[in-house]
């Protein structure tokens, strides 16, 4: 089974995407050659590259799953317009090669980095990256992750129907493994800078649900004939923490830069 079987509509509508303050960092931080190229690695939906298209002219997003890349093509089609060109590609992403001669400025890598096998990915990207090249890898906490109490209780709720586990598809999440920093430090993109970026979102009760749905530990079919009793169940732990039925979430993104030692880093 997929990681994000059944998720895929829910991840368009529900999931906050980037902050803009983020956008604005990876802008910063990539070469301004022109065109300028962005590869998107594990699109889903293509919020990263929505948030990004003001700033790259040329713009490749990949996923493996055909229904992310569904939802990601009604997302950006539609605002494309002669300025820039955009590819969206079914392909897993150590495997992937862009077209000959296609080597991008920048290279963005949400919470999907942590399902690769990094080194092989990162070796595949040394291959192709243009040579000033950086490749961005960031995710803020999850709703798992988050420690306010509403998203406590809410984590508690998915736990009492689903178990303790955070379930990924058909198996369960595992965060072994070494450091992202220490991962990219040994390979060709060694020179590294990490920048935590603080966001605060307002969510409603709906939204929440929702939000839930798009992520592989609480994915719809997960529930069977349950859904209607969770939804209740969830609506009634959160409602003592609304404040006119708003819910306060104070996060942050950390995000990594990484290039090669020798790139020019004074652009």
């Amino acid at each position: 089974m997929n990681t994000f079987a059944g998720t895929s509509a829910y991840y368009r509508r529900f999931r906050p995407g980037i902050p803009v303050a983020v956008a604005a960092l990876l802008d910063q931080a990539a070469p301004r050659d022109s065109p300028r190229r962005l590869l998107d690695i594990g699109t889903g939906p293509g919020l990263v590259v929505q948030a990004l298209l003001p700033y790259f002219d040329d713009l490749i997003a990949v996923d493996a799953e055909v229904t992310m890349l569904t939802e990601a093509e009604a997302l950006l089609r539609p605002a494309i317009d002669a300025a820039h060109q955009l590819q969206l590609h079914h392909a897993i992403a150590e495997n992937f090669l862009p077209p000959e001669g296609w080597h991008p400025h920048l290279v963005t890598c949400g919470r999907v980095f942590q399902r690769l096998n990094q080194p092989c990915f990162l070796d595949r990207l040394s291959e192709y990256m243009a040579p000033e090249g950086v490749i961005a890898v960031f995710s803020d906490r999850s709703l798992w992750t988050a420690d306010s109490p509403w998203q406590q209780a809410t984590r508690e709720v998915v736990q009492d129907f689903l178990g303790q586990p955070r379930r990924a598809g058909g198996g369960t999440f595992s965060t072994s493994g070494p450091l992202y920093e220490e991962v990219l430090r040994a390979s060709a993109f060694s020179h590294v800078t990490s920048t935590a970026v603080p966001v605060r979102r307002h969510w409603k009760i709906p939204q929440v649900l929702g939000y839930l749905y798009s992520t592989p530990f609480a994915a719809p079919h997960l529930f069977d004939d349950r859904r209607d009793a969770f939804e209740q169940a969830v609506t009634n732990a959160l409602a003592p923490f609304a404040d006119s039925g708003v819910l306060t979430e104070d996060n942050a993104f950390t995000v990594l830069t990484a290039r090669r030692p020798f790139a020019n880093v004074d652009r």
